[in-house]
């Protein structure tokens, strides 16, 4: 299903309220509360996505234009072009890719197709500003990139969950949390670092005036710390080729190729 405004008011002919006491106003409020939170983040992406076509003419990003299947009819899709779906009842974010590198060092985990898939594992079908949108929806909060002047603050936001689903040689589906694809290379060990929802930032062309969401660029889930990530390790990670921290973790790592989905989640505070 393709998001658009009628998937608000569908919610809202399907709400149901359990009878409340009149003795218990607070429980009855809070249960309203809590619809109304649902019903926002559902106005959040009935808004974006009937946007879209105006945000793509304003705002460029990486080329996703050819219309793709549906794998997912059950769930909330937010772009007949670009693969993200939403579960709302379990409150994550599916991503589609394929696998961009099997081994070597990175700079990032994944990125949007056609930008830095020369170090990054994962290369995904979908702009990063349309996946920050969808972060929103399931209630996931950005906080600050990471800060390198006057000192070295580390990125702050939401924990994000990532987790990588594939379907292996003997066509098995297989689970793996993302962090047992890279490999810390002082170590030897796979990566334990959960990241955080820093946001990214815009950027304004100042002879167009123009704003570029700058994780479009690349930066999408990072290892290296860049100011521009949309998530990123709140550690001290190096961005020199001559101390990357990380590499991809090549015999965990599925075939270059491989058809993979991200799924994003909230994590452990």
């Amino acid at each position: 299903m393709v998001a658009d405004c009628s998937t608000v008011f569908n919610f809202l002919r399907r709400a149901r309220v359990n009878a409340m006491p009149l003795a218990s106003p607070l429980r009855f409020l809070l249960s309203w509360l809590a619809i109304a939170s649902t019903l926002l983040h559902f106005a959040v992406i009935a808004l974006v996505v009937s946007g879209l076509k105006a945000s793509a003419e304003e705002t460029p990003a990486p080329s996703v234009t050819e219309v793709s299947a549906d794998r997912h009819p059950e769930l909330t899709r937010l772009s007949p072009t670009e693969e993200v779906w939403i579960d709302a009842k379990a409150k994550e974010v599916l991503v589609g890719g394929k696998i961009a590198i099997d081994k070597g060092p990175i700079e990032f985990f994944a990125c949007p197709k056609d930008t830095k898939e020369h170090e990054s594992i994962v290369a995904v079908r979908s702009s990063a500003r349309l996946i920050h949108t969808a972060l929103l929806a399931i209630g996931l909060q950005p906080g600050k990139p990471v800060a390198f002047d006057p000192a070295y603050v580390p990125a702050s936001g939401a924990v994000v969950r990532v987790t990588m689903r594939w379907i292996d040689a003997k066509q098995v589906t297989q689970e793996a949390r993302a962090q047992d694809w890279i490999r810390n290379t002082k170590t030897g060990k796979a990566t334990e670092e959960e990241w955080v929802f820093a946001g990214s930032s815009l950027w304004t062309d100042s002879t167009t005036g123009k704003d570029y969401y700058q994780a479009d660029g690349g930066d999408l889930i990072c290892v290296s710390n860049f100011p521009t990530a949309m998530l990123d390790l709140p550690v001290k990670s190096s961005q020199s080729n001559q101390a990357l921290l990380f590499e991809a973790f090549e015999e965990r790592v599925p075939p270059h190729d491989t058809e993979v989905e991200i799924i994003f989640s909230a994590g452990k505070k």
